[in-house]
């Protein structure tokens, strides 16, 4: 590993979920500052110069294990760990089964720990690390229907400022990111009237992008963040505001 404390030094990031929306644009981020990018990916795989990616059920640790194993042949052990691998199974809290409950704890919350567990060692003997978890506005506005995904969003803060008071004596840092609507896939979905609707209720008067999002995560992760670390960064044009 080279010298950390120079910015223009390459690092080796993972980006879990980064096949599309926020995630890709957070692997293009990296690789464009010179990064060695490896991404997770269930389905649809990237195809882009200057990212590896890796397929992997991020709530399978043996996967899990795999995907790290073959991101460090290749690339270099993880150095910033940007995990923002997520689903959504919305339901009233009473019409909600334990099965999509549970998967959506074992997946935007658990694998994050999982995942973190695998990469601390190496990131303790090198004295520099960089953790940053993607959150979501709803951790603490909640949503009708969102009890499973906000319950886990809300957890990966605790998580996270845990492995903050953890690990920092090592040199290693970890914060949140905490976006609110930004422009997904899933929201692209969403009828035009309802869009607007949406982005009305953002102080700033418009949806966010997922550019904007990968913005306050490569920050983080950079040399100039060294001292912030536990944080809850909100890229979410104000909606959340006061909480």
């Amino acid at each position: 590993m080279g010298d950390m404390s120079d910015p223009s030094t390459p690092r080796t990031v993972l980006v879990t979920g980064g096949s599309r929306g926020i995630g890709l644009a957070c692997a293009r981020a990296f690789a464009a500052r010179g990064d060695r990018v490896a991404v997770t990916f269930s389905t649809t795989p990237v195809d882009e110069a200057g990212i590896l990616a890796v397929k992997c059920d991020v709530t399978d640790s043996d996967q899990v294990q795999a995907a790290l194993s073959a991101i460090e042949e290749q690339l270099g052990s993880v150095e910033v760990l940007v995990a923002n691998a997520g689903i959504t199974r919305d339901g009233l809290l009473v019409r909600m089964s334990e099965e999509d409950f549970a998967a959506v704890i074992d997946t935007n919350l658990t694998a994050t720990w999982r995942l973190a567990k695998c990469v601390v060692p190496k990131m303790m003997k090198a004295r520099w690390g960089r953790i940053i978890t993607v959150s979501s506005v709803g951790a603490y506005l909640g949503a009708p229907g969102q009890s499973n995904y906000a319950a886990s969003k809300a957890g990966l803060i605790g998580l996270t400022r845990a492995i903050a008071r953890e690990y920092g004596p090592r040199g290693i840092t970890a914060n949140v990111v905490a976006p609110g609507p930004i422009e997904t896939d899933m929201l692209a979905t969403m009828p035009e009237d309802k869009r607007a609707a949406l982005g009305s209720q953002v102080p700033v008067g418009r949806i966010g992008t997922p550019d904007e999002v990968a913005a306050a995560v490569t920050f983080l992760a950079s040399e100039p963040a060294a001292f912030i670390t536990g944080a809850v960064v909100p890229v979410d044009g104000g909606i959340g505001m006061g909480f």
